[in-house]
């Protein structure tokens, strides 16, 4: 019983120090890699040169008429704010909805009103940081400039303004150009356009 021990024992100390000894010391040899997985295959670095390509480059452009996932879209008015011919799209690819509006609302309060302003009229906060031209979204140029010409300024922007492309999606912004079209019709609308019924809700 006690040979057993002692062998036990051995084997211990002898485990211990082979783990603990060989600690911090270094080594000219390669490590075991067991499952390399393909860490050090050949490949081309971005914007490198490659002999194979006539051109010499090795980054390949996109095939022509490529379309990403995605971003297939047919509906010219929906996609574009353009009608079939070209023109600028009159009017909303769809029924404007008490959701659209809202969801209008909340995207309109984080990328629109801090430079047009909570209201539209061009007073947003920027202006008190050196942004002197704000576009006043109640001129009549504005009120009369076709919704689909309202879209194409959100994606591609125009003057001082930049493109919102990449932050708002496309469904996004017919959502704040509803709420926009609301802000701009609250700003010259008269008792005559509340129906009779509803009149009375406002206190009149």
């Amino acid at each position: 019983m006690m040979r057993i021990f002692l062998l036990i024992f051995a084997f211990i100390v002898v485990t211990v120090v082979s783990i603990l000894g060989f600690r911090g010391g270094t080594t000219t040899r390669e490590p075991i890699e067991v499952f390399p997985d393909m860490d050090r295959q050949s490949r081309y670095k971005a914007q490198g040169e490659s002999a194979f390509f006539a051109d010499g480059r090795a980054d390949r452009l996109p095939v022509e008429g490529t379309v990403a996932r995605g971003q297939f879209g047919l509906d010219n008015h929906y996609y574009r704010g353009k009608e079939d011919d070209g023109s600028f799209a009159k009017g909303f690819p769809g029924i404007v909805s008490r959701e659209m509006m809202e969801r209008g609302s909340q995207r309109y309060a984080i990328y629109c009103a801090p430079c047009h302003g909570a209201a539209g009229n061009g007073d947003g906060i920027t202006t008190e940081y050196g942004m002197a031209v704000v576009a006043d979204l109640h001129t009549d140029r504005l009120r009369e400039m076709p919704e689909g010409e309202i879209f194409e300024v959100i994606t591609n922007g125009r003057g001082l303004m930049g493109s919102y492309s990449t932050q708002i999606p496309v469904e996004d912004r017919w959502n704040i150009i509803a709420y926009m079209r609301a802000l701009q019709r609250a700003a010259t609308g008269t008792v005559e356009d509340v129906p009779a019924d509803k009149r009375s809700e406002l206190g009149l």
